[in-house]
């Protein structure tokens, strides 16, 4: 199984797939690869930092599954090598997703959006993106909101964590049964 976790900046996508990877031992994180310099206090191990030239050394090369330039940095997915009997998680823009949802329609796509504008705001001073940067971010939200909704199996208001990990947790559990009885999603 794949599952998208897709969203605006300040959605709590990050704290979202932690929570996810710490509860179920079946799910399997693809690091994506960055161009954008590391965020102050932001775990080392959660991209794979690189230059330009060494991401499109990569693009030539055939070695993602997607890849987009967002907001003036590029991101990408790796070709994915999960190890065997592990849920890929994916947490990726939405042209990624759309990208993957074209090469594995069957991929589910979970859309995470904050609560609303102002905590969206808050939660990206809060990790330390500049206010240039923030009113980007909240601005490709307001652009890329209806097309997520519109592309999403489900919509993920992350309002409270620990009952939006709750819903996706039950959201993952019903597609494995699902899967596992042979239905279609």
């Amino acid at each position: 199984m794949i599952v998208i976790i897709a969203g605006p900046g300040g959605a709590g996508k990050g704290a979202m797939v932690s929570a996810l990877l710490q509860r179920d031992a079946r799910l399997w994180l693809s690091r994506s690869w960055t161009t954008r310099p590391p965020r102050p206090d932001e775990p080392g191990d959660w991209y794979e930092f690189v230059d330009r030239a060494t991401f499109q050394r990569r693009i030539d090369d055939g070695g993602f599954l997607e890849w987009e330039d967002f907001l003036g940095a590029l991101y990408g997915t790796p070709t994915l090598e999960p190890p065997a009997g592990r849920d890929v998680l994916l947490e990726i823009e939405l042209e990624g997703a759309r990208q993957v949802k074209q090469l594995h329609p069957d991929a589910i796509l979970l859309f995470v959006v904050p609560p609303s504008r102002s905590v969206q705001e808050a939660r990206l001073r809060g990790r330390g993106d500049a206010p240039e940067r923030i009113r980007d971010r909240v601005a490709k939200a307001e652009e890329l909101d209806s097309v997520g909704r519109a592309m999403a199996d489900h919509v993920i208001v992350n309002d409270d964590l620990g009952r939006a990990v709750e819903e996706v947790a039950a959201i993952l559990e019903q597609h494995r049964k699902r899967s596992s009885s042979g239905e279609t999603t």
